[in-house]
């Protein structure tokens, strides 16, 4: 039985009248009573009882209308579903990345993204360290990929997406640079370059204040972009942790990333708005997290430019 049958079927046992069933469906009167005989040969049972002067299901039709009309609002419902899905997959997509290695992620997966919806547009953000959620709350970015923990009301994080070994930048020259590895009580002997405006709860897990066994980290100058942090390490003024790849896109001779021994790994992970799960959204994070699986992603640091 095909969609339309199935269409003049229902229409007909909700009318029970062979004209208005033609005129709802905007065909002729003969075109439906074609239909219904042609499904009663093929189920091999009367369907409607006609007379002169009434149209009724018979039990058998009663039974197929129940099955019938259940199935057809699914059908519909995901034809509707996928026609949206289909609209909202065009226009622009603003994706912010708070690092280099993101920004890497998220281009190999905005080409892969671009070959199935050409019609939307993706923008690459290159985020500053300081206050990351700036633009996603002034509307400016739709989704960023960005170090966790990040736990705001207005905002949503997740999923995580990649972890990463954590490691100290330090001087060339310092002590520590001649280690294999570190551990976090190394942290107490050497200022500690953090960044501002970061939520207590991101500076208390990635620039703690103290060693695990509870000794004083000193701290050094403050910066607002990875660049900055990465020339006051270099002028000697402190060191600064980061994630264990930041040495494949920041080798420079006056610099040295260190592996830690005991500390947690760097979690990556998506924010958005509380209000921003749109199918554009839900269709890119899906893209990134096949693209991190596949190892699609490029060394290479990317542009901040549109994809």
């Amino acid at each position: 039985m095909e969609l339309r049958e199935i269409e003049i079927f229902l229409a007909l046992a909700e009318e029970l009248h062979f004209g208005r069933t033609a005129e709802r469906l905007h065909v002729t009167p003969a075109r439906v009573s074609q239909a219904i005989k042609k499904q009663e040969r093929a189920i091999g049972a009367e369907l409607f009882r006609r007379t002169s002067r009434s149209v009724q299901l018979t039990p058998i039709g009663a039974e197929l209308r129940d099955g019938l009309a259940a199935g057809l609002r699914q059908i519909q419902d995901a034809l509707a579903a996928a026609a949206e899905a289909g609209k909202a997959l065009t226009g622009e997509l603003r994706i912010g990345y708070s690092s280099a290695w993101c920004g890497s992620l998220v281009l190999a997966a905005a080409d892969t993204f671009r070959s199935r919806h050409p019609q939307c547009l993706i923008e690459l953000v290159d985020l500053q360290l300081a206050d990351p959620v700036k633009r996603l709350r002034q509307g400016l970015l739709d989704l960023t990929l960005l170090e966790m923990p990040i736990d705001e009301p207005d905002l949503v994080s997740g999923p995580v997406v990649f972890v990463e070994p954590r490691a100290l930048v330090v001087p060339v020259a310092h002590p520590l640079a001649r280690r294999e590895s570190v551990s976090l009580e190394d942290l107490a002997d050497a200022p500690m370059i953090a960044v501002t405006d970061q939520p207590s709860y991101f500076i208390d897990l990635h620039y703690p204040r103290r060693t695990p066994r509870g000794r004083l980290i000193p701290r050094g100058p403050s910066a607002i972009a990875w660049q900055e942090v990465l020339a006051l390490v270099a002028a000697g003024k402190g060191v600064s942790p980061t994630c264990l790849r930041a040495a494949n896109y920041y080798s420079r001779p006056d610099i040295a990333f260190v592996p830690f021994s005991d500390a947690p790994p760097v979690e990556y992970g998506f924010l958005r708005s509380a209000t921003g799960n749109t199918a554009k959204v839900r269709a890119f994070v899906e893209t990134v997290l096949e693209t991190a699986r596949t190892g699609e992603a490029s060394e290479a640091a990317p542009p901040g430019t549109s994809a």
